[in-house]
């Protein structure tokens, strides 16, 4: 398993080369873009609030939901992701940042997006990030995740974006984060899972889902 120290210092060194090679990879993604747009839809309709891209990385998806009419900002572990996402959007807040402790309050989020940021996450370990998830989207937050599908199975990564690096990459099974997502309290509004493009090895799978209002929570104490 990657330390979260491993994980800050791989992208930290490849922050710069990182942030010109896929400046504009969603261009290329009209499925990628559909399922961001459907969640900037779904977040305005319930009201709008604040949205944080978790694992931002240097800004791209931040910026792009911030096209889409969304109050967003970006959070990071990386320090230099998070340099890199400044100098590119210098328009946009974004924070360095563990998604595992968020520094946000309760219900404080219109919606959340982790864009390929729970890669380097166990399978195990994936409720935790789920729970944490929602405890910061209010009721009738939305969630979006993407990740790369697959049985669970971690790849070590020791060179990326022509630089060494640390890294165990995780594919997750889609019907298992969803199960995950609706165990923590979620409604699960959608699932797609597309082929992957040539430059990729698996498919990608893409889940949308809502913190429910009222008494579809797990707690037991919203809607008195």
């Amino acid at each position: 398993m990657t330390s979260a120290s491993a994980l800050r210092a791989s992208y930290d060194t490849v922050a710069a080369d990182y942030a010109t090679l896929l400046a504009d990879e969603l261009a290329a993604k009209p499925l990628d873009r559909a399922m961001l747009g459907a969640f900037a839809a779904y977040v305005k309709a319930g009201g709008g609030g604040p949205v944080v891209d978790l694992g931002c990385g240097p800004g791209r998806v931040t910026a792009y939901l911030r096209d889409l009419g969304l109050a967003a900002s970006g959070l990071d572990l990386s320090p230099g992701m998070v340099a890199e996402a400044r100098r590119r959007h210098p328009e946009l807040r974004f924070e360095v940042g563990t998604m595992s402790a968020l520094d946000l309050a309760d219900g404080s989020l219109g919606g959340a997006v982790a864009w390929y940021s729970l890669v380097h996450t166990p399978p195990e370990e994936l409720g935790a990030y789920v729970a944490e998830f929602r405890r910061v989207l209010a009721p009738g937050g939305h969630l979006l995740i993407a990740f790369k599908a697959g049985d669970g199975e971690g790849v070590r990564l020791e060179h990326a974006y022509g630089h060494p690096v640390d890294l165990d990459v995780y594919r997750f099974d889609p019907g298992r984060v969803a199960g995950l997502l609706e165990d923590a309290g979620f409604e699960v509004l959608a699932r797609l899972v597309r082929a992957a493009d040539p430059e990729e090895r698996t498919p990608q799978a893409f889940l949308l889902a809502r913190r429910p209002i009222g008494w579809g929570s797990v707690d037991g104490c919203e809607g008195e």
